[in-house]
């Protein structure tokens, strides 16, 4: 199989769910939220992953989310789906779901909870690739999952011709450029925690795929836009601005409860994160105007 790995390089926004009043998924909620991202500048969408708040989602829900994304962006956006659940058989479905509605990659995280050995990680995720033809990106969250995905495993992962590509979100960049140096060239090594996009990217990711990316896109598209100039000097000042204000996002009670009250702050109505993720109350909401103004201030500035 031949993949167009080009257009898996750059800045995926892991996209927020959308919810109506009575906490259930919105379909044109998703769709406007979908909508709002194309003109950011960014590459594409990871549908369903922790932003996406997919573990606490049925499967049913799940897919719902998925199909009016792809409705609605699916032509002009590259998506990757989350399709990890605790069982082997949904996370299966999932995937099969993911190719039928022409979704570019799937990707999955360990079952979580149970404390697996690597060979149930491995069966777990193989089934996933068999069940498919799409590629495969491995997601590789330790301090969630409890799961350390060794070298080892992801070698053998890695030479398959399914698996493109590894979101590492591990605090590591010694760790991220390791799976690069053991995968390739052309394997696809995705930049996870946000505060570090930068030193990911020197130290051989291949783009970033992240949640505070979903209220401040422009200003990750234009650290991404340095970086290829070589302006790292630039680089580092505009990742320092970025981590001041996920510094700040990380202060109220959920950052996902945070970043969705800035986005229905500016009208893309996303409602609140599905307990038990906390939102933010009314004593919290002055303090987001004043940081959504500095966060679209500095989008502005860089437009």
């Amino acid at each position: 199989m031949n993949y167009d790995l080009e257009k898996f390089n750059g800045v995926f926004v892991a996209m927020y769910s959308a919810y109506d009043d009575a906490g259930e998924v919105c379909e044109d909620k998703v769709k406007n939220l979908a909508r709002y991202y194309v003109e950011s500048g960014i590459k594409g969408l990871y549908v369903g992953g922790s932003s996406g708040e997919g573990i606490l989602q049925t499967v049913e829900e799940r897919k719902k989310v998925l199909e009016a994304v792809m409705e609605e962006v699916g032509q002009e956006l590259t998506i990757i789906v989350h399709v990890g659940a605790n069982s082997t058989r949904e996370s299966v479905e999932l995937a099969i779901h993911a190719e039928n509605c022409g979704a570019d990659a799937i990707s999955a995280v360990p079952a979580i909870y149970y404390r697996l050995s690597e060979k149930s990680v491995e069966n777990h995720w193989q089934e996933m690739i068999n069940s498919t033809s799409l590629p495969f990106i491995i997601y590789n969250i330790p301090q969630t999952t409890g799961f350390h995905l060794t070298q080892t495993l992801f070698k053998k992962m890695a030479a398959q011709e399914k698996v493109i590509g590894i979101k590492m979100s591990g605090e590591s960049v010694f760790e991220l450029q390791q799976f690069k140096a053991n995968a390739g060239k052309q394997f696809i090594v995705y930049n996870g925690p946000d505060e570090q996009y930068l030193g990911g990217r020197i130290m051989g990711a291949d783009g970033g795929i992240g949640g505070t990316y979903g209220v401040m896109p422009e200003l990750f598209c234009q650290l991404e836009a340095f970086y290829q100039q070589g302006a790292i000097k630039e680089a580092q000042q505009l990742q320092d601005k970025i981590n001041a204000i996920i510094t700040k996002l990380l202060s109220f009670p959920s950052l996902y409860g945070a970043c969705k009250a800035i986005l229905n702050m500016r009208g893309i109505e996303t409602g609140a994160p599905r307990l038990p993720l906390l939102p933010v109350g009314e004593e919290h909401i002055a303090e987001l105007r004043n940081l959504n103004e500095e966060i679209e201030s500095s989008m502005k500035s860089y437009a």
